[in-house]
């Protein structure tokens, strides 16, 4: 099942007129640049960080419903990557949409952005499902700490993280958006 939705995510984005690949007309395995036209085009950048951590958040989010409703024994079902896969979907069309677009251009450091490549959209869904199997094999606080420690380290380096970049697109902060440009 959760092939099928992320095959659909790439026929919506498709659908979309959402490019294949970056227009540079290359696949790399890595791109450290955020700000330049190839970032978000890739298999891995910066934001792949964020991305595992979704799917660490995820796993925690189904675990703890699975156990709050004593649902299938409180663990977890083959449910729970499906529905993990079908959110980061979501997550993957709404961000390319033109109104999310122009929102991260409008109130965030990336001024040039111009959405993700459909190669870049269905790596992310593949970090979400990477972070996701990470979460069901390692204790609650080595999630913790990894999430954590993704979070510190894009902080630093790039200045940006997952909890800003859900800030700065919910509320925006002039501070924080100057102090990302200025980096």
């Amino acid at each position: 099942m959760s092939l099928g939705l992320w095959a659909y995510c790439a026929f919506i984005l498709f659908a979309m007129q959402r490019p294949w690949i970056c227009a540079c007309g290359t696949i790399k395995l890595w791109h450290g640049v955020v700000q330049s036209a190839e970032n978000s085009q890739h298999i891995a950048d910066w934001y792949t960080f964020s991305h595992v951590i979704h799917g660490l958040l995820f796993y925690a989010g189904a675990h703890l419903l699975w156990r709050r409703w004593n649902l299938f024994d409180g663990a977890p079902t083959r449910w729970a990557l499906p529905i993990a896969v079908a959110l980061e979907a979501s997550w993957e069309i709404l961000e390319n949409s033109p109104m999310i677009i122009e929102r991260y251009r409008s109130v965030t450091s990336s001024f040039g952005y111009s959405g993700d490549s459909i190669v870049n959209s269905m790596s992310d869904i593949g970090w979400m499902m990477l972070g996701f199997w990470i979460a069901s094999k390692l204790p609650w606080w080595a999630s913790i700490a990894l999430a954590l420690a993704f979070e510190l380290l894009t902080l630093v380096v790039i200045r940006d993280n997952l909890t800003l970049n859900v800030l700065m697109l919910i509320w925006p902060i002039d501070a924080i958006r100057e102090w990302q440009a200025a980096g």
